[in-house]
Formats: C-alpha cells, structure tokens, sequence
C-alpha cells in the first residue's frame, strides 16, 4: 500500500513585525488530531488529504499548524514542528505533500522553508516531495532544488487553496506512477511589488500576468506556471516578485519563467502603490458615505494578516476628530483594556486607555493610548464559525473579546491580532452593520470577500503601523539592491 506523509505548516513573517511567533502562535495539531482535522481542512492539504483517500494510500499526518503573520519563528517551534515531519518521513513513506507559506523566517533561517525542505530532502532522497504554497512566497532555489512539484496560488485574497492542493497532487500522481520528475525554473527580477497592487478581483497588471500564467499552462510540455507576488515587508536577499514553472524539461521551464519575468518587469511601475495621506482618505470616506450602506476603511498599516500588531489607533482617532459617527471598529487588540473590561463586567460605563501600545524597532514610537469613555455591552470568548470564502467553516479565537460603545462608535477588542475573515467577528459581540456610516477594520485584503459586497464603498487608509505600504519607512539591510521602486534607476535585461 502506497504511504503518504501529508503536514502543514504556515507563517508569513514580517521581520520587522514586534509580535512573537512561539510554538503557541501556531496552535499545532500533532498526530491523531492532525489526521482528524485535515479531512476537509479548507487549504491544501485538505486537497491532499482527498488525493490520498482517493488512491487508496495510508496517510500519517504529523502536523497542521498555522499562526498569523507576525515576526520571526522561535527556533524552539521551528525545531519542534520541523523533527515531527521528519520523524514522519524518516519511518519510511512514498510520496510527502506539503503545505507551506513560501515566507517563513525563523530566528536562525532567513529561508524557513528552504532548510525545512533540505531537511525532508536529505532523510527521503528520491521520494517524491510536493509542495502548495501561498501566492505572496518569497522564492529561493533551495526550495526549488528539495522539492519536486512546486504550484502557488493564483487569487489574492486567496480563494483557490484547495484548488491549488489539486494542482499538486495531479503533478504528484504522475511521479507515484514511476512518471519521468519535471523540471522547475525561477526567475526573480529585481522588484518588490505592493501588496495593495496584487489584488487579483480588479482589473491590474497581477491579474494579467497571471491569465498569461494560465495561459502558459495550456502549452505542450507546461505542467504549471505561478506568479508570487512575493511578501515586501521582509528583509530576506530573495524578497520581491517571482515566477516559478514547471515542466518536462529545463529549458521549457526556463524558457516560461524568463517570459512571464519579462513581462512583469515591463509593467513594474503597476506594482507600485502609491498611498494618500490618512485625512485625505477619511475626508473621501465622509463624501462616499450615503447611510444606506456603510463606508469600509481598511487600515493596511497595521493589518493583521501582514503582521501588524492591530492596536494603531491613527484611523479611529482622526474619524473622531472630525467629528464623525456611526462608526463600527474592530478588531483592536489590546489584552491590557481586555481584561479590565472582563473586570467590570457587561453593562459597566468605563474610560479606557486603548491601544498604542506597542512599539516598533526602527519606527517612530506610537503616540499616547486613546483615551475613551463608554459602555461595555458585550463580552465572549472570541470564538466564532467563518461562513466566507477564505477558511469556510473553520472555528476561529481572537481570544477573548469585548463590545464597547462610545456612542460614535461601537469597538470590537480582542486579546490577539485578528483577521476580520467573517461578520461573526462582530455579530459573536451582539454587533450588526445596522446604521454604520464607517465600517473600520484592521485589514487589507482578506475581508473583502465578505464585506466588500456589503459597502457602499472602500477607501484605504495608511496609517503608522509596522506594514505600511510604504516601503521606504523600512530598513532594509539584507535586501538584493538594486531593487525597484527603491532604486529607481535599477535596470535589468531579463
């Protein structure tokens, strides 16, 4: 019977992040529990775990684990989530699929994935390795050369996780079979594309190169064919856009990955986010906002999924200082505020210090916490069910939270940086959109798909936080330079 070791294991770090990543970020599930949780599990090894049941293999699952973007990995976790796939892999297998982020840093490897793949590499030598992973990977040829099928996402925010998976094990069966191993290809030009730029729901230039991406998958001898858009806010030698093909032979792969490099360094002025200042966007929120439908600020300078630390409180302030109301916010993580609040109690009125708290190293100190007075009129334990398209069904904690209102606004704050992925982030606290004028939230992208279709309209907000859109507010010491939009002046001849 054929023997297949399926794990996950996923991060996106910031390195400039100040939130830590010990093992407890990850909320690991080892084993037996691994096993249960990836049937139907809604990324790719849930695709693999289906692959596997589909062909008749016997499945060992050693682990699942995913924490929220933030700063780098704790080499204890790292150690201890590594050695239990190894372990995995070493009491012998067929074939191992992986799901992974492409963006991990740990305390002692800039390339995460890279020494985790070398690893596997070196205790199966010749057993058939693929990988899925996340579509803002930072690429490096170590990767490439442990691995044998290597496919990343083609929608931000990401929608096709398990379809992804699905690519992988159709390259994989081949290689169960005794298929002849392809041949993979990366080309990195020298450019960091922003975020805010890859949005693959409009119309842009990430949009196009990657229909010239599914395009190229149609040709003879093309097994895939990914763009990663790559995580700026990483001081990694290999952060920037990259694509990376597979195919029947090098020269195809190299040949794919060169064309689609070309074209994405042609039209690199599109990858490059150009942000308004904070009371610009709040006055052009005011002018949207209608009252039928609420106003959706996203805050990607302190957004969650980039490893922000969810507590820049720029955007809130400067809606109050205009004057403003009907404002919903959330989530604020602030365990400090929480748990003076679990202290009073439900119905108690309050000030609070909310808030800036947390500092940055290399960035301007945060200012004062801000100072609130309002009732709470919720507590729970954060937990809720996701009904959307990212993570459906999963159960998701943000610790626990806390419903306070001020009377211009109602504020949802949580123990832990939470993604808003769902409404229950808000209806778990009694909270519905009903007469919200701004709907802020501690985003960029991955709300979209469940409040984007309930607003009027949205506007980006920049505020001071660790994953500003600017790029030029981070150190950078490790980076490839030249590197456009850093240099302008940085050519390339692909």
């Amino acid at each position: 019977m054929t023997r297949l070791v399926l794990a996950r294991l996923n991060h996106e770090t910031n390195t400039f992040s100040p939130a830590p990543t010990p093992l407890a970020a990850f909320a690991p599930k080892w084993g037996a529990d691994a096993l249960a949780a990836t049937n139907g599990y809604p990324a790719a090894i849930g695709a693999f775990h289906a692959f596997a049941h589909r062909i008749g293999a016997k499945i060992e699952v050693p682990l699942i684990a995913h924490a929220m973007p933030s700063g780098p990995v704790e080499d204890d976790a790292f150690e201890a989530m590594a050695q239990a796939i190894l372990s995995a892999v070493e009491r012998g297998c067929d074939g191992i699929l992986l799901d992974l982020h492409g963006a991990m840093v740990t305390r002692s490897y800039d390339d995460g994935e890279g020494a985790l793949l070398a690893r596997i590499r070196a205790a199966a030598p010749g057993v058939p390795i693929g990988v899925a992973l996340d579509l803002h990977g930072n690429i490096t040829q170590a990767m490439l050369d442990n691995c044998d099928v290597i496919v990343g996402f083609k929608t931000y925010p990401h929608i096709d996780m398990v379809e992804t998976g699905d690519h992988v094990t159709r390259l994989f069966q081949t290689l169960l079979a005794g298929g002849p191993h392809p041949a993979t290809a990366l080309c990195h030009p020298p450019m960091l594309a922003a975020t805010l730029c890859m949005n693959t729901s409009t119309d842009c230039a990430m949009t196009d190169l990657i229909a010239l991406a599914r395009q190229a998958e149609t040709r003879p001898g093309v097994q895939a064919v990914t763009v990663f858009g790559g995580f700026p806010i990483a001081d990694l030698a290999e952060t920037g856009l990259s694509i990376v093909a597979v195919a029947d032979t090098p020269e195809c792969a190299a040949s794919v990955a060169r064309e689609l490099g070309r074209e994405a360094w042609r039209r690199r002025e599109e990858y490059v986010y150009h942000e308004a200042p904070l009371p610009e966007s709040i006055a052009r929120a005011a002018a949207l906002a209608d009252g039928w439908a609420p106003v959706l600020l996203l805050d990607h300078g302190d957004n969650c999924m980039s490893g922000g630390s969810c507590d820049v409180m720029d955007v809130l302030e400067e809606l109050l200082a205009g004057g403003h109301d009907g404002i919903m916010v959330g989530p604020i993580a602030d365990a400090q505020t929480v748990a003076q609040l679990f202290n009073v109690g439900k119905g108690a009125v309050i000030e609070i210090a909310l808030g800036n708290k947390t500092a940055a190293e290399g960035l301007p100190p945060p200012r004062p916490p801000l100072r609130l007075k309002g009732r709470v009129t919720a507590l729970s334990d954060g937990r809720y069910r996701v009904s959307g398209p990212i993570y459906n069904g999963q159960e998701l904690c943000m610790g626990r939270a806390a419903a306070f209102d001020i009377g211009a606004a109602r504020i949802v704050i949580c123990e832990q940086p939470h993604e808003p992925l769902d409404l229950g982030v808000f209806t778990g606290l009694d909270l519905d959109l009903a007469g919200v004028r701004f709907l802020h939230l501690k985003s960029r992208m991955y709300c979209r798909p469940v409040f984007e279709p309930l607003a009027a309209a949205v506007v980006e907000c920049a505020s001071s936080g660790v994953t500003s859109s600017d790029y030029d507010l981070f150190a950078f010491r490790k980076l490839t330079r030249p590197i456009y939009p850093l240099d302008l002046d940085c050519a390339w001849k692909g």
